[in-house]
């Protein structure tokens, strides 16, 4: 395999690694409401298992207030219950067609919980990447030991993985300050 391509697939999968766990960081309750919260919530309409997102809009009129839409009035008493289910420490309000729930003010050691939380996600992603870079640098091995890589490209390569590998675990570590600062902010 040509060092380009190891150096890409490495590429694509430790950025595919940063966007789950932005992802996840999103649903991460934090002192504002943010659709994100919900948006992953399995409903049980239509006979199967069905995202949030995709049976209703999600919005935020409010700083602490989340509005969910459902597309098909007959799945509010199924989202209700999905998002009680879901243990969020949420509690959603029916009115009329519409769902709204009121995020309550965090208390300083669920905020330290949460924080937790995001800590453990981001050693998960750093994990992730340095799997990634385990993998590339095999690659590479295999590459010289079968003769088609000189010792010095290959070294050479093994430098630019291992770049790659710090650079997304700092994107890691910059997210995961901007989200403890934003779940520590009163």
């Amino acid at each position: 395999m040509p060092v380009d391509d190891i150096l890409l697939i490495a590429e694509e999968k430790m950025q595919k690694t940063e966007d789950v766990i932005l992802g996840d960081f999103a649903g991460v309750r934090t002192g504002k409401a943010s659709p994100g919260l919900v948006e992953n919530v399995m409903v049980d309409v239509y006979g199967s298992q069905m995202r949030l997102r995709e049976v209703a809009s999600i919005t935020t009129p409010e700083s602490r207030t989340l509005a969910i839409q459902p597309w098909d009035a007959s799945t509010v008493g199924p989202i209700e219950k999905a998002i009680q289910k879901a243990n969020l420490g949420l509690n959603p309000a029916v009115d009329g067609k519409l769902i709204r729930i009121n995020l309550p003010e965090l208390s300083e050691e669920r905020r330290v919980e949460f924080t937790k939380i995001v800590k453990k996600m981001t050693e998960d992603g750093r994990v992730a990447v340095r799997h990634v870079r385990r993998e590339a640098m095999d690659a590479v091995k295999k590459e010289v030991k079968s003769g088609i890589l000189t010792e010095d490209q290959g070294t050479h390569t093994e430098k630019e993985i291992q770049n790659l590998t710090d650079k997304y675990t700092g994107k890691l570590d910059k997210q995961l300050q901007i989200k403890e600062k934003e779940i520590m902010t009163v």
